[in-house]
């Protein structure tokens, strides 16, 4: 009997000491993101320094503003994307600070457009866009030749959509799209006879983005763990979105208007929140903290509408008033707390504590 409950407790030793060696899901513990990082930021300097790009120019037609990398051979004398002056290379950083996690990262990013026309917009952070696009990752290839081993830092394209159909939500796609698009303008589209789009002037870029990210440790579709990514993507549309669903879209919700809205960490003020609650205005029901919701103080009712239905005023006004909806007037934006609607200065009063 003894002998068995020894079996049983090294057994059981034995399944700890696996366990403590694996996540939750039972695959390896991932790897320190801060050194991870400092990998993923050398392999996707030395791609941009060993590989030149085409971009190809051909307006209206699919192909525009597609790009190809090539690695430029030994003694070779193509230019590199590191060195090429045609397109600037820009850059962002992005703190993520979470459990284990306290990195500053930094993604490479090149306008090759970045996108104009008379109804031209772009993106916040939490809008949905709709965009054409080539993912590659950057991986190491180590080949030996009799007792020599060279190690070149090469990409895979692992996706390619052309004619895409559906919208992506930035706030459900990779945290390096949400931080890059926002640089970005739509441009011009024109439907064809036989059905299809063709767009001109729209925004076009590529993006180098480090696996903390992107997918991190979770191989994904065909992208191996820890891959730093490059995409080149083109953009045709932006819809707008209400997060909170008070009536104003989010981005009009965008107080220091640099296009990216998040929720902080507790303590750290944040621009995009008027009442200082620590829950930004895309995200807060009301905004200016004074017990009345934010969609409330944007309703009315028409004094000629005898059926007294409430209406909400736009975030602004539009130019020309509809004729078709006599009891609206669509030229009126949010008042501020006085009635206002003209300054396009003042301070709607949805945000205003004061007016109640």
């Amino acid at each position: 009997m003894n002998t068995f409950f020894k079996i049983i407790l090294l057994f059981i030793i034995g399944i700890a000491v696996v366990s403590c060696s694996k996540d939750d899901n039972g695959n390896a513990p991932l790897r320190d993101y801060t050194e991870q990082y400092v990998k993923d930021i050398a392999n996707i300097e030395t791609f941009m320094k060993t590989h030149s790009m085409t971009v190809v120019n051909n307006p209206g037609s699919t192909d525009d503003q597609d790009v190809t990398f090539t690695i430029i051979p030994t003694g070779g004398t193509q230019t590199s994307i590191w060195d090429q002056t045609m397109y600037p290379i820009l850059s962002r950083e992005v703190t993520v600070k979470q459990k284990d996690v306290d990195v500053t990262y930094k993604i490479y990013y090149i306008k090759l457009r970045e996108g104009a026309g008379p109804n031209s917009k772009s993106p916040c952070n939490v809008d949905r866009v709709l965009t054409a696009y080539k993912g590659e990752y950057i991986y190491t290839n180590t080949e030996t030749v009799g007792s020599v081993t060279t190690s070149t830092i090469k990409s895979e394209e692992f996706e390619t959509s052309v004619n895409p159909q559906s919208y992506f939500n930035l706030t459900g796609v990779i945290r390096g799209w949400s931080e890059i698009f926002p640089q970005f303008r739509t441009g011009n589209y024109a439907g064809n006879p036989d059905g299809t789009i063709s767009y001109t002037d729209f925004g076009s870029g590529i993006m180098f983005i480090p696996s903390g990210l992107a997918y991190f440790g979770n191989p994904t579709g065909g992208i191996p763990a820890y891959s730093p990514l490059v995409f080149n993507i083109k953009l045709y549309e932006v819809e707008r979105v209400d997060q909170d669903g008070d009536g104003i879209f989010s981005y009009q919700e965008d107080l220091n208007g640099d296009g990216y809205m998040l929720r902080l960490e507790e303590g750290v003020v944040n621009p995009d929140d008027t009442d200082g609650d620590e829950i930004p205005d895309f995200l807060d029901t009301d905004d200016d903290g004074d017990f009345f919701t934010t969609k409330s103080e944007t309703s009315y009712v028409h004094p000629n509408d005898v059926l007294e239905t409430v209406r909400y005023y736009p975030f602004n006004g539009v130019s020309v008033d509809d004729p078709l909806t006599p009891f609206v007037d669509e030229t009126k934006g949010v008042p501020d707390c006085a009635g206002n609607f003209t300054n396009p200065t003042r301070l709607r009063k949805y945000r205003d504590a004061a007016c109640h």
